[in-house]
């Protein structure tokens, strides 16, 4: 359940970022440009591609693709912060659908109650059940900031990048199909982590690519570009620090222990009982 919500806030967001971008002012940001946003933000944006960019002979898509990395990496803290507290809590979801198995009413009283028992069970086991939705609200300005950079920027819009320009679609769909495997990789490592799947999951795994490529072919290719290599680096920080197969291995083997132990325990009192008997 919550993550459908966190779908559905990922879904909302990115329509933000057009919504936003479309509703934006066309000026160009240069230097002298005002405000908080085009003059700080924006403008800051286009500076800071344009340096990176003169590392590789001012080649803007490489500006792009470092820039993303350095974003990636500056807020990863926050994403092993988020990867961590989504693990516990999927961990908590047989303990959840007890509680609500134990107030399954509508009514207010049962709806507090089960309320007060969920954030109850949250708060000992270290859990805050929001987290998830962080990363997303810190990425969605970077997002409209650099839409906004490439259109708003002469340089950057004009500029090219292996077989495209940066300020156009991909004419051949690369982009949003690889922006589109890397989601895939990445939800499906996040899913086969869960103890417990459902239909949403599952159904959500395979039609966010779907999306996520519809959108990548209605942009500019610097922005699928960000999304190419954002969606990369997802997985491979979830193969680092949120590993499904290290994951499920250490899941199966507290399993096998706990059976050892169940057997163990059993035998002992077959065995007292057998010694009952005997006296």
């Amino acid at each position: 359940m919550k993550r459908g919500k966190r779908i559905v806030a990922l879904l909302g967001a990115l329509s933000l970022v057009f919504v936003l971008a479309g509703c934006s002012s066309t000026t160009p940001i240069t230097s002298k440009s005002t405000g908080f946003w085009d003059h700080y933000i924006i403008w800051n944006f286009i500076r800071a591609i344009e340096g990176l960019s003169g590392i590789f002979g001012h080649n803007y898509g490489w500006g792009i693709v470092i820039f993303t990395v350095i974003v990636r990496i500056i807020i990863l803290p926050l994403m092993i912060y988020q990867t961590k507290s989504a693990r516990k809590t999927s961990e908590l979801q047989p303990q959840l659908k007890k509680l609500q198995a134990k107030y399954p009413g509508r009514d207010t009283e049962s709806m507090t109650k089960l309320r007060e028992e969920q954030q109850k069970l949250y708060k000992e086991a270290g859990v805050n059940p929001v987290a998830g939705c962080l990363p997303l609200l810190v990425q969605m300005p970077i997002l409209i900031a650099l839409y906004q950079a490439i259109f708003r920027s002469e340089t950057l819009k004009a500029g090219h990048f292996m077989w495209m320009e940066l300020g156009d679609k991909d004419p051949y769909y690369i982009l949003p199909i690889l922006a589109a495997v890397f989601t895939f990789v990445t939800s499906k490592l996040s899913m086969m982590s869960q103890p417990e799947q459902n239909m949403m999951t599952s159904t959500m795994t395979y039609g966010m690519p779907v999306m996520i490529f519809v959108m990548a072919i209605n942009v500019p290719a610097a922005l699928s570009l960000y999304w190419v290599i954002t969606n990369a680096f997802s997985a491979g920080q979830t193969l680092l620090i949120n590993n499904p197969f290290k994951i499920n291995r250490e899941r199966e083997e507290k399993i096998r222990v706990k059976k050892d132990q169940e057997r163990k325990l059993a035998k002992a009192k077959r065995k007292a009982l057998k010694g009952k008997k005997r006296n």
